[in-house]
């Protein structure tokens, strides 16, 4: 059953109209602090669409979902690009083995998402962003190494974890590669810069299913309503990545991770509080 259609207050569309310009000032931020750690930026663009332009909890986690969508989309050719299809070819269980949890976690948790109190939602949402916090500290200050398993416990963590990341992915309207590729360098021993572009592989259909679970609910119609808004903090989003990544390593992870750290941790005491 879809959950009653979350309303903004009155001014909220005229409100977002007219603020293009900071959606897209924004996006450029978030995709500049993405791409300066190879990834999408949508964990810090959530507390945004929350804090600073008002979206109740379900409303941001389905704008975040839309524009991580795009940002994958945009993401994918030009990784394919630096990481040939030869090296990832040989790889193609992987995915599949991640994908059979994922899509499952996905269906999953955007179906918890529309049925949670907003109450709640915020809490959930300020539980994962803590989650998120962890995982990138661990994934660059700690020695991930691989896990020695048997092939069929190696598929069983692999479905497992899927659906985990696939939950948490759905909930936050995230693409998931925060926890995608620790997890495939961890569970399957592939090089960290093949684990992003497979990564990617996973996010992509993982994000199409959240997202058609998504249009079942009435809240969806936050998309028809804000459609320039989508659109500008995307165009913002995919060129502050560009130049995130172009200014990879001009800040050392000694700086820069305990920042974003830092960042994340704020945001959600803010989404915690969040009336």
């Amino acid at each position: 059953m879809s959950s009653p259609p979350v309303r903004a207050d009155p001014g909220m569309t005229g409100r977002l109209a007219r603020s293009l310009p900071l959606a897209v000032a924004t996006g450029a931020a978030i995709g500049v602090l993405g791409g300066l750690i190879g990834l999408g930026g949508a964990e810090f663009r959530l507390p945004l669409l929350i804090g600073l332009f008002g979206f109740v909890a379900l409303q941001a986690v389905i704008l975040n979902k839309a524009m991580s969508l795009i940002v994958v989309m945009t993401a994918l050719p030009a990784r394919l690009a630096s990481v040939p299809y030869a090296e990832l070819a040989p790889q193609w269980s992987i995915v599949v083995n991640l994908l059979g949890g994922s899509l499952v976690g996905a269906w999953v948790g955007a179906t918890w998402a529309t049925k949670m109190r907003s109450a709640t939602l915020y809490k959930v949402l300020a539980g994962l962003l803590v989650l998120i916090a962890i995982a990138l500290a661990a994934s660059h200050f700690g020695d991930l190494g691989t896990l020695e398993l048997e092939p069929i416990t190696r598929t069983i963590a692999g479905l497992l974890a899927g659906a985990g990341i696939g939950i948490v992915a759905a909930l936050m309207g995230v693409a998931g590669g925060e926890l995608l590729i620790p997890t495939i360098v961890l569970l399957y021993a592939v090089d960290i810069k093949i684990a992003g572009s497979l990564s990617l592989a996973v996010s992509l259909p993982t994000m199409l299913v959240a997202f058609a679970r998504y249009s079942q609910d009435r809240s969806f119609g936050v998309l028809r309503a804000n459609g320039r808004f989508v659109v500008a903090m995307s165009i913002g989003s995919i060129a502050g990545t560009i130049a995130g990544g172009l200014l990879l390593g001009i800040l050392p992870n000694l700086v820069l991770i305990p920042l974003l750290v830092s960042l994340l941790l704020l945001s959600a005491i803010k989404v915690w509080r969040h009336e």
